[in-house]
């Protein structure tokens, strides 16, 4: 692909790692969220991995992460907790936060747990397949930073992508993965358009009077996205009241949403909110029994007639697991001008720039 570089998973990891270690990060810190940054590209989420490193720079030369946190339990009963992130990166909280669900649930039967004060997390669906892995169904949400989806009948933006993941284990199967933004598309993707220098189509986003925009550098910028469904014919009040809900779990209810008294009534980028549940099936149902029925089910799905047979049917999660297998092989695509915003991020941040 033209202006596209492959990059394997090992060095992006080690360039990852240079860069926080200038910022002085907690080795810890660094671990996780080199992870959750290197599984993410590889599953295909290009908007979430790499992709993220310029804003997150951006955001701590404004003060806004921080970069030694004190990460926090503020608040802690048997089936919830809240934890403060001290402005931390959003991936090390994040982390904590579904371990601690899935210890919670596996005691209780279910678990919430809260974050406040956080910054962007990469990839909600790295949160709910973490459950999994830990034999539990698990959500992770959070209310996106900057405000970016334009409310129905709306003209400015006023609500963040606000993503929701579900996954589920299975005995046989992969897990059950969902993980969608509730904008028409996550901001990402524009920002992947405007660093390739394409269009966008149709439906994704406004200009500044209400028309639908195209051109992908403009989307970006303007950052009005519309609800998923696109409009109120179409269903985008849906969208709309799932980010609603979205924004009331991760920043209402942790205390997110306002920054204090000079700010309320406000929605805040400096405050980022998150929201984690955990379920153990296994203190609902004999152990086994939830994941052996999502694999009849899984493979019921699969076996649906495809309108296409090239293209058959599928279930959240399978493109994931199978664009994991072909980069961990063949390496990681990632465009020249964000190779350059690397760079860039690099040199302004003392670190060695590895992919040369």
């Amino acid at each position: 692909m033209a202006n596209v570089r492959l990059i394997p998973a090992d060095l992006l990891r080690r360039q990852l790692i240079a860069v926080f270690e200038t910022w002085g990060m907690l080795p810890e810190h660094i671990a996780t969220t080199v992870e959750v940054m290197v599984t993410t590209d590889l599953s295909g989420v290009d908007s979430h991995g790499l992709g993220m490193l310029p804003a997150y720079h951006l955001r701590r030369s404004q003060g806004i992460v921080k970069d030694k946190p004190d990460i926090r339990i503020v608040r802690e009963k048997p089936a919830v907790a809240l934890i403060d992130a001290d402005r931390s990166l959003g991936h090390p909280p994040s982390v904590m936060a579904m371990q601690l669900a899935v210890k919670k649930a596996k005691a209780v039967g279910v678990a919430v747990v809260g974050v406040r004060n956080s910054n962007h997390f990469g990839a909600a669906g790295y949160y709910s397949r973490m459950a999994t892995g830990l034999g539990a169904i698990g959500m992770a949400m959070t209310n996106a930073p900057g405000p970016a989806m334009v409310p129905t009948f709306g003209r400015e933006a006023v609500l963040g992508t606000n993503p929701i993941a579900f996954a589920a284990p299975a005995t046989t199967n992969p897990p059950f993965a969902l993980d969608m933004a509730t904008t028409t598309v996550a901001v990402g993707k524009l920002n992947i358009a405007r660093r390739l220098g394409k269009a966008i189509p149709e439906g994704w986003a406004f200009n500044d009077s209400g028309a639908p925009e195209t051109d992908g550098a403009a989307a970006y910028a303007a950052r009005r996205l519309t609800p998923l469904g696109g409009d109120r014919e179409r269903g985008s009040h849906k969208g709309y009241g799932l980010a609603t809900m979205v924004e009331i779990l991760c920043a209402v209810l942790t205390g997110s949403w306002s920054d204090g008294p000079e700010t309320a009534g406000q929605r805040t980028k400096h405050n980022v909110g998150h929201f984690f549940l955990a379920i153990d099936p296994a203190l609902v149902r004999p152990d086994g029994e939830f994941q052996d029925d999502m694999d009849r089910m899984i493979d019921m799905l699969h076996a649906t007639p495809a309108a296409d047979p090239a293209n058959p049917v599928q279930v959240a999660g399978d493109a994931e697991v199978r664009m994991t297998a072909y980069r961990t092989e063949h390496g990681i695509p990632v465009a020249e001008t964000l190779i350059e915003e690397t760079r860039r991020v690099a040199e302004e941040s003392g670190a060695p720039f590895l992919f040369g």
